[in-house]
Formats: structure tokens, C-alpha cells, sequence
């Protein structure tokens, strides 16, 4: 995204706010672009041109000059229809407040009074008499992004601030995420006053962050949140993870209620932050010949593999083998059927077939959204049921 070379992004903050040390420990990691980042990216190039297209700001054969080098699947095509519909409704009611309402797509946003060098860039920026609304497109569909005290939306709405404060008297400031893969829709409304007071507390923490001789780290929740780069090598990340030696792994009958909740809300942190380390550690071993005592750098494990199948299929059927005989036929799965057919042709064909079984119960956090079960009573249940029948 535009602002992802800013030494302290506001994509990032979440990290450098609560961990100042993060910032110059991450820059020893190179930066990488994973599928999904590109997948965002397209995502966002082609919402952005048909919020143009839409309001006119360019015409039809500027948007197929736009569009034309974008991987666009069926999904995303839906997906950024359903976006730009959103942001214009938005717009419209703004509108209906205000006359002289405006809209700018992709707004270079510019918070450096806050972060030194700070910039960044608002998806959609609505403007109306008193009230600005920042809408941030989020392509993701692992984890739903809320808008509630979300920094990267704070610093946008302080460069939107001070781009258009003046004309407009702003009084309230809205904050919107919306992440239409997973039907996430976030909105925060702060007063201006509230918002500044913020600013000022986070400048605090954005000099201290610009600091190249300090190294003080922070780990917490923000470390995983933010996908720090950081994390395989990071001291205070790991003596975070290490609490758990308290406990000796003694068997579960001799431990409290309290040490096995404690030992099982960090269980899944711990095992991603395992291999974090190892993949680090390999990295190492192979591009930078690093050597860890007790290990040595291998071979893995393959299995056999064809080098041409048809080469193979034309031989076996020239000796008398039939098609049937060496060809599996098999229905795609789920993913790559919705994929072939598009999410909504895939609803309408084939949506009456698909069915969700119950999943095994599994242990999760209270904040969890989903129903909590009552095994013994579910036992119960089903044993009845079998008797009756």
C-alpha cells in the first residue's frame, strides 16, 4: 500500500506505538510481498477505479486502461462492486446533509505533525459540514478488522484533518473498515477534541519510535496483531512465550483450573511462535550458511513424482491400458468450484448441496462469537435420541 515504505507507516503502528524497539529491529528483515498483500493490492486498484469511473472522474476507456494488467477474478470483481456501492451510499447521505458535500478516492494523507515523516493514503475521504468519514478497504479474510481504536485510521483521520479542517469546521471525526469477504463492517465516531488528544499522546510515542538508539521492546498482543517481523528473533517476545516453563508440564490432574487456562491461552501462541523461530533459523542455515549447535542443515524427505503424464498416458494406452484404468476422475472441491464458478453462480447452482456438518468441540476464548456447547448435556441429547429410534 502507498504507505508501506514509510519508515513509521500507520499500517504499522499498532507495532511502533506499543514497541518503539520494533522499528529498527524489523528493519534487519527484508521486506517481502506475500500473495495476499498483491491480492489487496489489485483489489484496492480496481475499487479505486470504479469509484471513479462511478463518479465520473475518469471515462469508460480510462478505466479499461486501468484495469486492463489487473488479475481480476469473478470474486473480487463482486467484491469491489459491492465496495464502491458502499462508499456511495455513504457519499449520498453526506450529500443529503450537506450540498457541497465532497469525496476524494485515494487521498494522500499527510500526518507528519504527529509522525515524523508520517503519510499515508485514505481509501475513500467523505467531507461534509462538520463531520469527515474515512472509509479503509480491507481484502483480508482471515481475521475481521475492527475500527474501534484503531490507530491506522486515527492517524489517517489527523491528515485528513489538516487537510480539510479549514474549509469544513470538522466537529466529528468517523472511522470505517469495511471487509467484504467476511461481511465486516467497523465504524468508530470520535469529536475532533478527542482525536487531537490522541494525536498528541501518540507523537510522544512516534519520537520515541524514531529514535535509532533505542531498543527498548514491548511484546504483547500487538507483536501478533501486527505481524512483526521481528518476533523469531526478538528477546522480550520470547521471554513472553516462556512463562509457561513455570509449570514443568506436570500432568493436568496436578495442575489448577487457573495454570491450565493460563497454559492453554497460550498454547496456540506459543506453537506459531515456535516456528517462527525455526523457519527463521532455516532461512538462515540456507541463505546465510548460520550454524546452530546440535543441528544440521538436510536433505528433506520427497516422494517419487512424474516428470511428463501425457509422455505416460499416450505409452500405457499404445500397451493396451484404457483411460479408465489410469485416469481418477474426481469433483473438485468446495474452493475450486466457487472459484470456477464464481461465488454467486456457485450459490445459485449448486447452494442447495452444500451442507456445513457440526465441528468437533474445541476449547476458545471467551470473546469468541460462537455458541457455547455444553458437552455432557449434548451427550445426553444424542443418547436419548439413539434410544428412542
Amino acid at each position: 500500500m502507498p504507505d508501506a515504505h514509510a519508515k513509521l507507516s500507520a499500517s504499522g503502528s499498532k507495532k511502533w506505538l506499543n514497541c518503539p524497539g520494533s522499528v529498527k529491529l524489523e528493519a534487519e528483515f527484508p521486506d517481502t510481498v506475500s500473495q495476499y498483500a498483491t491480492e489487496g493490492t489489485t483489489a484496492h486498484a480496481l475499487g479505486e477505479a470504479k469509484l471513479n469511473l462511478a463518479l465520473k472522474a475518469i471515462s469508460r476507456v480510462g478505466y479499461h486502461k486501468r484495469t486492463a494488467e489487473l488479475n481480476i477474478t469473478e470474486d473480487m470483481d463482486e467484491y469491489t462492486n459491492d465496495y464502491r456501492d458502499f462508499v456511495l451510499e455513504r457519499f449520498s447521505e453526506a450529500l443529503r446533509n450537506t450540498k457541497d458535500a465532497v469525496i476524494a478516492i485515494e487521498r494522500r494523507l499527510d500526518f507528519s505533525a504527529y509522525v515524523p515523516n508520517g503519510f499515508g493514503t485514505g481509501d475513500a475521504v467523505i467531507i461534509s459540514t462538520g463531520a469527515i468519514e474515512i472509509i479503509d478497504l480491507k481484502y483480508g479474510k482471515g481475521v475481521p478488522v475492527s475500527a474501534i481504536n484503531n490507530s491506522q485510521l486515527r492517524l489517517y483521520a489527523l491528515g485528513a484533518l489538516d487537510y480539510y479542517d479549514y474549509l469544513y469546521d470538522i466537529k466529528t471525526v468517523t472511522m470505517t473498515i469495511y471487509q467484504p469477504r467476511i461481511d465486516n463492517i467497523s465504524s468508530e465516531t470520535i469529536s475532533v477534541n478527542e482525536l487531537y488528544e490522541w494525536g498528541r499522546k501518540a507523537k510522544e510515542k512516534a519520537e520515541l519510535a524514531d529514535n535509532a538508539d533505542n531498543l527498548e521492546c514491548i511484546a504483547g498482543k500487538h507483536c501478533d496483531d501486527g505481524f512483526c517481523k521481528a518476533r523469531p528473533i526478538c528477546r522480550a517476545y520470547a521471554e513472553q512465550k516462556q512463562k509457561l516453563a513455570v509449570y514443568d508440564f506436570k500432568p493436568p490432574e496436578k495442575l489448577s483450573v487457573g495454570e491450565i487456562v493460563e497454559i492453554i491461552d497460550q498454547a496456540d501462541d506459543l506453537c506459531k511462535w515456535a516456528k517462527l523461530v525455526k523457519d527463521y533459523a532455516l532461512d538462515q542455515a540456507i541463505n546465510n550458511d548460520v550454524k546452530f549447535p546440535g543441528f544440521k542443515l538436510v536433505e528433506g524427505r520427497s516422494n517419487r513424482t512424474y516428470t511428463n503424464e501425457e509422455a505416460i498416458a499416450k505409452k500405457l494406452i499404445k500397451n493396451g491400458y484404457s483411460e479408465t484404468d489410469i485416469y481418477t476422475k474426481r469433483l473438485k472441491g468446495i474452493t475450486d468450484m466457487t472459484s470456477l464458478l464464481g461465488k454467486k453462480r456457485f450459490d445459485q447452482l449448486l447452494g442447495e448441496f452444500i451442507i456445513k456438518p457440526h465441528g468437533a468441540p474445541t476449547l476458545v476464548s471467551v470473546e469468541d462469537k460462537r455458541e457455547e456447547i455444553n458437552s455432557v448435556q449434548k451427550a445426553n441429547k444424542d443418547f436419548k435420541e439413539f434410544i428412542e429410534k
